[in-house]
């Protein structure tokens, strides 16, 4: 593992297993709870890790997991994550515990461990390189397959996050696919720019690469900035990624040197298919896309000819459908005309949905409310949205809180960005729902987007390419433009819309509109007091305000 400049090998990281192994033996001190007589945990000991999931060996000797906590995280939201988990003890660094001081976390202060620190130091002195530590990798055999191993949070891009239940064989069942599938092999150096509490960078990386006995290299946070030297420093041939990653990658200058790497593959989730052709072309690196969740309920391989924006297929022996929300039934297969824009998208597009069962989920660590809704009627629903065509090729159309209803009209979000990623003006697009103050229910439809570097949005032009666009629908055009600095995004690079969505035009950028007595597709710049008449027509039609500004 390359941490930096920083070479680890497998010895030493057996030897930090064998040291938290070994807390127990000095609870006066570090505050690790003794095991009851049975083998079991006098509490149901977590141990909260803010990068480093290499710890797995002694964790299984202690019967306790790892929980990774969300650095970007604050305040009691921190708290929160870690008292839902029963966390015990904590691993961290001099950010993460600035971050946890002061907060009401459960856990005593002697059980807050800050790597790099002298006692640290002290309670690490006597393994590295010691006979205990190579001790550890020789009985890795010896783990039991169900033993829970981690418990992953949920991205949180639709509401609060859930701590996802994974044994030690479901991560291992996973990398046994992962690694052939995606042709890691010994010779690989696998780059990991996403965080190491995320299932991405765990199921797709971390594990199909310690599989095969790949080097794995790691840097404290995304930086697109950063991407292609550290790529050439760490000599990488394969990394993962997640959301707007590969479309922040590419809003940075280019250099005629860019396609000078060593990149061969690289392999992740929601990168549009204009990204994806971009990145080729700039930097010679395919992309390959999938699907799958923390939850493991439903995944979908990658097929070689499938058809542009398609994410795959589902594995054999798995009924994976798309279902209408409305009817509970299966939704039309979806159309595409000669140039492959989708025809039907409000008849084809519905919730992804395991008809199969639960597939690899193993429920949620202490909700049970949401771990029966994700199971109803004996199904597993994704909560994602997609279409399916007629070949069984699926698609993704965004998440179940993605869903619009404009002028009687339901469609899902997904479509309408793919449409707008093709305006070479933009960098990012997150398409949401927000009030229509003009009635007492539905949707107007709003987008904020990131224009690229030094392309100021031009209101006019916009309206211009949008009419231009032979499959963006009229309910899908626009009502609302915000125009922002950085959106909002998880720590994995998700764009995150729930506040977007409660601001909606209320907010402190800047906001273009199409007033809702106009059926012309011009924007105009929305003013103070557009936004009182929008707020006194909330309040005419009973429905509750809107954004901090209201």
């Amino acid at each position: 593992m390359q941490l930096g400049e920083e070479h680890i090998d497998q010895v030493q990281l057996a030897a930090a297993d064998q040291q938290v192994g070994r807390l127990d033996v000095t609870v006066g001190e570090v505050g690790v709870p003794q095991l009851a007589d049975d083998g079991q945990p006098l509490v149901d000991d977590r141990v909260v890790d803010a990068g480093l999931a290499e710890f797995g060996g002694a964790i299984e000797e202690l019967e306790a997991a790892i929980v990774g906590i969300n650095p970007t995280s604050r305040g009691e939201a921190l708290a929160a994550d870690v008292r839902a988990t029963d966390c015990s003890m904590i691993v961290t660094d001099d950010e993460g515990a600035g971050l946890l001081r002061g907060l009401d976390l459960g856990v005593d202060d002697d059980k807050v461990l800050v790597i790099g620190t002298e006692r640290y130091a002290e309670l690490m002195k006597g393994f590295l390189g010691g006979p205990e530590a190579q001790a550890l990798v020789e009985r890795a055999g010896d783990v039991d397959e169900e033993a829970l191993y981690l418990l992953i949070f949920t991205s949180g891009t639709t509401g609060v996050p859930k701590a996802v239940r994974c044994t030690q064989g479901r991560l291992a069942d996973i990398a046994r696919v992962a690694a052939p599938g995606y042709g890691y092999t010994t010779d690989d150096v696998c780059y990991c720019p996403m965080p190491l509490f995320h299932g991405n960078a765990l199921m797709a990386l971390w594990g199909p690469s310690v599989m095969v006995g790949a080097a794995i290299a790691v840097r404290p946070r995304f930086s697109a900035s950063a991407f292609l030297d550290d790529v050439r420093r760490f000599g990488a041939t394969k990394f993962s990624y997640v959301g707007k990653a590969i479309a922040y990658i590419l809003a940075t200058p280019e250099r005629p040197d860019d396609a000078d790497n060593t990149l061969t593959s690289a392999f992740g989730t929601e990168a549009s298919v204009r990204d994806r052709s971009r990145f080729r072309k700039r930097f010679g690196c395919y992309l390959i896309e999938g699907y799958g969740q923390s939850e493991g309920g439903a995944s979908m391989n990658p097929v070689v000819g499938m058809p542009k924006g398609a994410i795959g297929k589902p594995v054999d022996g798995v009924d994976l459908a798309v279902i209408s929300p409305e009817t509970g039934e299966e939704c039309a297969r979806a159309e595409f005309d000669a140039d492959g824009r989708l025809l039907n998208a409000g008849e084809a597009t519905g919730e992804i949905v395991n008809r199969s069962g639960r597939g690899k989920f193993e429920g949620y660590y202490h909700r049970e409310d949401a771990e029966q809704e994700r199971l109803r009627g004996g199904w597993y629903w994704t909560g994602d949205l997609g279409y399916v065509d007629k070949d069984g090729f699926f698609y993704f159309a965004g998440r179940s809180g993605d869903w619009l209803r404009v002028d009687s009209e339901n469609f899902a979000a997904g479509p309408v960005e793919a449409i707008l990623s093709r305006n070479p003006d933009l960098a990012v697009a997150a398409v949401y729902p927000v009030p229509d103050t003009a009635s007492g229910a539905g949707d107007q439809l709003m987008v904020a987007v990131e224009t690229a570097p030094d392309r100021p949005f031009d209101a006019d032009a916009f309206g211009v390419w949008l009419l231009a666009q032979p499959d963006l629908g009229p309910k899908w055009i626009p009502r609302y433009v915000r125009i922002s600095a950085s959106l909002p995004q998880t720590a994995t690079g998700k764009v995150t819309k729930v506040g977007l969505r409660a601001e909606a035009w209320a907010c402190d950028e800047p906001v273009w509109w199409r007033p809702l007595d106009s059926t012309d597709v011009r924007f105009e710049r929305l003013t103070d007091d557009d936004r009182d008449k929008l707020a006194a027509g909330l309040a005419e039609n009973g429905r509750p305000p809107v954004g901090s500004l209201s």
